[in-house]
């Protein structure tokens, strides 16, 4: 018998979903009443090598308002090769190709460990790929240099037949022809005027095909888009004169007077690019087979917009940059109008299917917190450095172009994501990188969460870690009882253009038992995933930190907790030391006590750009990075014995150790204090102390381990105590002695023995201990 934490490991790895409940309350009153609600994480892409897509397409249930695809849990006659849909119950023939089909002759679609296939759509026409690089030249020239070279990198990765076009931008902005043969064309824009799509079509002189063009199939026996396009050109064609082009860019010529900031045109580069790929991509595929076509939009840029739509900070360098006090304060002028002019152009990019990047590496502020939208609604990247001369940009840009073990690139365009429901359970909305399609239908409730009101969903970007958080309302009403043994069952059918070109269908069919939660909470409280609970919960807050005040989301937070503490605790009425919780909920405050100190909710010491980066990584990672996010992992390195995971705490920073923290955006190796003067005195030259060295090579080969893998990569720090670097690891710690703790304060750090203590921490924030008594004491408070 597999327990729970088996069971919910298995149906990650098999399908990409972690339930917050996998056992499901019966009634709606039930529900609101477990306080943590009915929600998913869903990976849709996640990877399965195990799992070859079906060179044919799914059979759809015939009713209309249904459409649900066959699958492992539907009921099937054999005899008369009929099948019933266990989301509307609907009847259904097999078409003719399912004649030979019998219990000992089951197509893949019915074998239950194929909860997840994939399918290959045959119809249609298969698209190249496109990448169209947006390039700041107001760049540094080691910088602007550096980045030349990744780019001309990066033309060796795409497949021969991907479309490419390059933009550049300062305070004019220049779209350039790659078609010409030996010389340089490009048509000039004024950086301080938006121009709509007809007035670029015009300016670009890109007019109608001419009918033989719109004839043409791209995609098929090597055949491109037609001749008409100048300005996106197949790789294969114009890879050596893009490389000279590239390489001959220069830094924007205008000057920048003393004390001034460059003019930097990012809004009208965007503007433009988007409404590019508007024209110059034909709507192949009238009959809908095809709509979108994948299509990435790649900025690059170095600082802030400064003039023109879109423009963040004025070009006077004494006066900063907007920090989060100015937007409190509702005195940062240009946020508004800015944020107004991004959200368009997401928009418009999210309903072409098109994806958005933007890799912003500066010292200072480059506008993320107004351009992020761009980002966020398409599925694209968000990268944030200091330099593109560092190993942080190089390497992650070139993990953009990961490919798998069928050589494809680990990426996926203009997908759609639907989700279906049996008839006790309705989709109240989605967070994560994805915009509405406005699907109306039996299984949407009226409760909105996130983005709500629909049941299908557009995410123009996917990777294998791109994972949405679902959240569902049951509807089954208390005095009509789901019969014992009944089950309520979720389908998810994701659409998407595969790296190939062609199209293909993933669907995910999932089921959970019904139990009525009266006679039966022990059930529902051994089911809960306290992970993904907590990850789901974040994502609320953070969804909900956008439009409301900290302090509020931080009270609502704590409120959830309380009932939840209250509802599944076991304590004695005002005897806060009987409170005792189970196993399954165990981790959970830890977890919210680590989420409300974080960054995502924290905006102090952090600028409005670095707010908004670390939010967009947080709302696209899948479970286990978005718990390293929330709570980072310590690891110890020391004489007596292996490295071995230690608590989060202020207690484990001891002076003969070597900690290795992961926070998923820093990789951090702290010397403790007696370590830091061995090294020092140079103890790891000597060949007698070889052991000494390689303890100092343990956890750098394991930052390495996680280097090379994580995406985007993380800063990586080695500091010691007492360095200057020391402060990201002190500020993570749970501050269990500081100044406040008479008893800690004063006392030497020790030199490692058990009962020593660690290092206390100049701090005025609580420590889990006393958080948790004052949790305690509210929860079996009868006043509240």
């Amino acid at each position: 018998m597999t327990t729970f934490g088996e069971y919910i490991q298995q149906n990650e790895e098999r399908d990409g979903v972690r339930f917050s409940w996998n056992v499901w309350p019966s009634s709606r009153l039930e529900a609101t009443r477990m306080v943590v609600p009915l929600a998913c994480l869903f990976t849709p892409l996640r990877e399965r090598p195990d799992l070859p897509p079906l060179q044919y397409e799914p059979v759809l249930c015939s009713r209309a308002t249904c459409r649900a695809v066959l699958n492992p849990l539907c009921q099937v006659d054999y005899r008369a090769k009929l099948w019933a849909c266990n989301f509307c119950y609907q009847r259904n023939p097999f078409p003719p190709t399912y004649a030979g089909i019998s219990e000992m002759n089951m197509p893949a679609e019915l074998v239950p460990q194929f909860s997840t296939i994939d399918y290959v759509v045959q119809r249609g026409i298969q698209m190249p790929l496109i990448f169209l690089y947006v390039v700041d030249t107001c760049l540094e020239e080691d910088d602007l240099q550096a980045l030349k070279e990744s780019l001309q990198m990066s033309l060796s990765l795409l497949p021969p037949t991907a479309l490419i076009g390059l933009i550049t931008f300062g305070r004019m902005v220049q779209v350039h022809e790659l078609g010409c043969e030996g010389i340089a064309k490009s048509y000039v824009f004024r950086g301080t005027k938006d121009l709509t799509a007809k007035q670029l079509q015009e300016m670009l002189g890109l007019t109608k095909p001419p009918a033989s063009a719109q004839q043409q199939r791209p995609g098929q026996q090597g055949q491109q888009l037609p001749p008409f396009n100048r300005f996106l050109q197949p790789v294969q064609k114009v890879d050596m004169n893009l490389t000279d082009l590239l390489g001959e860019l220069q830094r924007d010529p205008w000057p920048v007077p003393q004390g001034k900031r460059p003019l930097r045109s990012t809004g009208v580069a965007l503007s433009i690019a988007v409404g590019l790929l508007e024209m110059c991509i034909p709507n192949f595929g009238k009959s809908g087979t095809f709509p979108n076509t994948g299509a990435r939009i790649m900025l690059f840029t170095g600082g802030p917009p400064t003039q023109g739509p879109g423009m963040v900070v004025g070009e006077e360098l004494k006066v900063p940059i907007r920090s989060w006090h100015d937007i409190e304060k509702d005195n940062a002028k240009f946020v508004k109008k800015a944020t107004k002019h991004y959200e368009a152009l997401a928009s418009r990019t999210a309903a072409n299917g098109h994806i958005v990047d933007i890799y912003a590496c500066a010292l200072d502020q480059t506008g993320l917190l107004e351009m992020k939208c761009c980002a966020n609604l398409t599925g694209g990247y968000i990268v944030m450095g200091d330099s593109f001369n560092t190993s942080l940009f190089k390497q992650t840009f070139q993990r953009v172009f990961g490919k798998d073990n069928q050589d494809q690139f680990k990426m996926a365009f203009a997908s759609t994501i639907e989700a279906k429901t049996s008839r006790e359970l309705k989709i109240s909305g989605a967070i994560g990188p994805c915009i509405s399609l406005n699907a109306k239908g039996p299984s949407v409730s009226e409760n909105e969460i996130g983005v709500g009101g629909t049941s299908q969903w557009k995410v123009c970007g996917l990777d294998p870690n791109t994972t949405l958080a679902l959240y569902f309302e049951v509807v089954n009403q208390h005095n009509a009882p789901i019969p014992q043994g009944g089950r309520g069952a979720v389908q998810f059918v994701t659409q998407y253009q595969h790296s190939g070109g062609q199209r293909r269908i993933r669907v995910t069919t999932i089921a959970r038992n019904w139990v009525d939660a009266q006679t039966q909470i022990q059930h529902i409280a051994a089911s809960f995933d306290q992970e993904a609970a907590a990850v789901l919960l974040a994502r609320l807050a953070m969804f909900r930190a956008d439009t409301e005040e900290g302090p509020d989301v931080l009270r609502w937070l704590d409120r959830q907790l309380i009932r939840l503490c209250q509802k599944f605790g076991d304590y004695h009425k005002d005897d806060p030391t009987s409170f005792r919780f189970s196993e399954t909920f165990s981790l959970y405050p830890q977890f919210m006590f680590h989420l409300r100190r974080s960054p995502f909710l924290q905006v102090f010491n952090n600028s409005p750009d670095e707010s908004s980066y670390y939010r967009h990584n947080f709302m696209r990672q899948d479970l286990t990075q978005s718990l390293i996010m929330i709570q980072p992992i310590l690891y110890s390195y020391s004489f007596s014995g292996p490295p071995e995971p230690v608590l989060l705490d202020s207690s484990s920073i001891l002076a003969d150790r070597i900690l290795l923290m992961d926070t998923f955006f820093q990789i951090l190796i702290y010397h403790g204090e007696t370590v830091a003067q061995w090294c020092k005195s140079g103890y790891q030259e000597l060949p007698e102390y070889d052991n000494f060295r390689q303890l100092l090579q343990a956890p750098v080969d394991d930052a390495q381990e996680i280097l090379q893998t994580r995406f985007p990569m993380p800063r990586y720090i080695v500091t010691e105590h007492n360095g200057s670097q020391a402060r990201f690891l002190l500020s993570k710690v749970n501050p269990s002695q500081t100044h406040n703790n008479m008893y800690a304060w004063g006392q030497r750090q020790g030199g490692g023995t058990a009962g020593e203590s660690g290092a206390p921490i100049l701090t005025d924030d609580v420590s889990l201990q006393v958080f948790m008594d004052h949790l305690k004491k509210l929860a079996v408070s009868s006043a509240t």
